[in-house]
């Protein structure tokens, strides 16, 4: 087996195992799926052994948690950070949440779109704790964008806000199914007519 770009020098077991576990879940989980990578293949790629990845984390089930906790943590990887840069107004960052891509791990060959509504289409309801932590995260990432549409002078920023959400996400699972990044550049044509919409011009 090739060696893992998260896990690349990394001697087996010893010190940083938790580390090289949880990188080797988000690169795994986030190309390969969740029901797809088993416990050995995600010990295999951290270099630790099946009972050292078991000592950190005492199911699967409390890996797929950690690993959410990770990638919400790291907005990159959900295409979300620019909501939160503060050299750009509000206006420029609702624009520039269509036009920037998410990253992918390396090994990705297909378009997985976002890894959070990823796990929760795989859990379907089996995964509890999981579910309810990929339903908050939706929550809170639609009330940042009406709360972005009010700071850039939506008159009714409620109802851009939902659109907006309704348009990312709907463009990721599109592109996802479709393994084309074409539904992603439809969206951001169709954001900025609704921004304009409601913003006016630049």
């Amino acid at each position: 087996m090739e060696t893992s770009e998260a896990t690349a020098g990394a001697t087996r077991g010893g010190r940083g195992a938790r580390e090289r576990i949880l990188r080797a879940a988000v690169e795994l989980f986030t190309s390969d799926g969740i029901h797809a990578t088993g416990v050995a293949k995600l010990a295999d790629v951290a270099h630790v052994s099946t009972r050292t990845l078991y000592q950190h984390f005492p199911s699967k089930e409390a890996l797929i948690g950690a690993y959410l906790q990770r990638i919400e943590s790291d907005g990159a990887i959900l295409g979300e950070t620019v909501l939160d840069r503060r050299d750009l107004g509000a206006r420029e960052r609702l624009l520039r949440l269509f036009a920037e891509r998410p990253t992918s791990p390396p090994s990705a060959k297909v378009v997985r779109g976002c890894p959070m509504h990823n796990a929760a289409v795989e859990s379907a309801g089996t995964l509890p704790e999981a579910s309810a932590a990929v339903e908050r995260h939706k929550r809170e990432f639609a009330a940042r964008l009406v709360e972005t549409a009010a700071e850039a002078g939506a008159p009714r920023p409620e109802v851009l806000g939902r659109q907006l959400a309704v348009l990312f996400e709907g463009a990721r699972a599109l592109a996802t199914s479709l393994n084309d990044m074409g539904p992603l550049q439809d969206a951001e044509g169709l954001a900025k007519t609704l921004i304009e919409g409601a913003t006016g011009p630049a």
